[in-house]
């Protein structure tokens, strides 16, 4: 990575104050924070992107790294039975409890170069594994979130590390030894969250904390309450999984007479730091409640989709004003702009209509499209606590370019280009990507790519070839 960050940015086209434009260019200062954006003529020096655009890096709002090793690994039919999210969860665990430290930190390190390729420039990590593989905590509880931190910081991605409180295998559920890396009694993780937040205040602005409880399944409600009392009290960004399976709904009200966002709306637990993971199968009421306090709903449609999770009703979300975040989730694919347009296509199969999430008091070329790479930017930043996904003086300096040649957009032109970008661009037409102003990626690769890719691969082989 280019150590001094440049100051000057100059592209072909800009995406600023909600189009491209042409003739601008990005004025950045050393601690990499954009202060100004200014006519291209004013600006010497520099960087010039010439053929391409730039615009706002992407934000990862919901990541699970470590599953990028079992990429492929699930896709088959399970013997003697119906394959489903349940099933695809007992592989996943089992990979799990393979994994040592540096394990981690070198699958870590892969889902986030891959991240880094594809414009994204910072990350919600929702980490839930925590003890070694006895279920014992390490010398130090936060050894393996630390590990994750420094494969980010390996990379030069900001991270969000979601620590995720996780008690139980369910309502009136036997314990799963599966399950035992996961497990922190409420006491110890408070602890080991503010301990932890206390590490990450010397990254500088490139990686923080939040608190994860993980569902309602998996932490009870005293539990839970804590969690959120500890987190409004520290000002620290809420994520949880909310209704992400039928079976997670009966179970809450088996167990409490309500529904998961029920629960939350009644006990208080909804605000406008919470964001809720998938939320899918919801009811109009349900809907409203999120709008009513705030809280934001981040969607994993690559995810959602290769799980059977079903489909997020993000129309009913965007009519109630209730931002949705994206996430690439169990990292079975790493393409946010894939997620956004998938926001929209999947809506399109389910009422066999088009442009189901076109805002209806603006028929611009590019509403839909905007209305898209804001899942993927702004409400990415929002739910995660920070001032990212948007180039305006005194954000962070975290940016993506595009090439304009890529055959996946060739000929698009400004006013369309950003359509072109949502529902059309390739990974492969990502050339540059900066992050707090220093230069990760130049002209389509990392600096450490090779190196990162042997490494996953070498730890892959040891998984898994027999």
């Amino acid at each position: 990575m280019n150590s001094q960050p440049n100051n000057v940015w100059i592209p072909d086209l800009l995406f600023y104050e909600n189009r491209f434009q042409t003739g601008l260019a990005v004025v950045c200062n050393s601690d990499g924070t954009i202060i100004d954006v200014v006519d291209a003529d004013r600006a010497s020096g520099g960087a010039r992107l010439a053929g391409r655009a730039l615009l706002p890096g992407l934000i990862n709002a919901h990541s699970h790294a470590f599953q990028r090793v079992i990429r492929g690994r699930t896709e088959h039919r399970s013997a003697n039975q119906t394959d489903s999210f349940w099933t695809w969860r007992e592989l996943m665990y089992r990979a799990a409890n393979q994994l040592s430290p540096d394990d981690i930190y070198q699958a870590s390190r892969m889902a986030f170069l891959e991240m880094a390729l594809s414009g994204i420039t910072a990350v919600g990590e929702f980490h839930y594994i925590h003890n070694d593989v006895g279920g014992r905590p390490y010398d130090d509880p936060n050894l393996l979130a630390k590990e994750v931190v420094r494969a980010a910081s390996s990379v030069g991605l900001r991270i969000a590390l979601l620590r995720v409180a996780y008690a139980r295998a369910g309502y009136d559920k036997e314990s799963d030894p599966l399950q035992a890396r996961f497990i922190e009694p409420c006491d110890a993780y408070l602890e080991n969250v503010a301990d932890l937040a206390l590490h990450l205040k010397k990254s500088a602005g490139m990686a923080w904390t939040g608190v994860a409880p993980h569902s309602v399944r998996a932490v009870p409600l005293d539990y839970l309450k804590r969690v959120a009392e500890f987190a409004l009290a520290n000002s620290f960004p809420i994520h949880m999984h909310v209704a992400e399976q039928p079976v997670e709904v009966s179970a809450c009200i088996e167990e409490y007479g309500r529904s998961p966002v029920a629960l939350l709306e009644t006990e208080g637990l909804l605000s406008s730091n919470f964001t809720a993971v998938h939320a899918i199968h919801v009811s109009a009421k349900a809907i409203k409640a999120f709008a009513s306090f705030g809280a934001g709903v981040c969607a994993c449609p690559t995810t959602e989709r290769n799980l059977g999770d079903g489909v997020v009703p993000v129309d009913s979300y965007f009519e109630v004003g209730t931002p949705v975040s994206l996430g690439t989730d169990s990292q079975i694919q790493i393409d946010l702009l894939e997620d956004a347009r998938e926001l929209e296509y999947h809506l399109r199969l389910q009422r066999t209509q088009r442009n189901v999430l076109a805002p209806i008091d603006d028929a611009s070329e590019s509403a839909l499209a905007a209305r898209l790479f804001q899942c993927a930017t702004v409400s990415g930043a929002r739910s995660l606590g920070f001032d990212g996904g948007n180039l305006q003086p005194g954000a962070p300096a975290d940016f993506f370019s595009i090439d304009l040649g890529d055959p996946s957009i060739a000929g698009a032109s400004a006013s369309d280009l950003l359509s072109s970008l949502v529902f059309s661009a390739s990974r492969a037409a990502v050339k540059d990507v900066v992050v707090a102003g220093k230069h990760i990626v130049q002209d389509g690769r990392h600096v450490a790519q090779d190196e990162v890719i042997t490494a996953f691969s070498t730890l892959q082989k040891r998984l898994w070839v027999t």
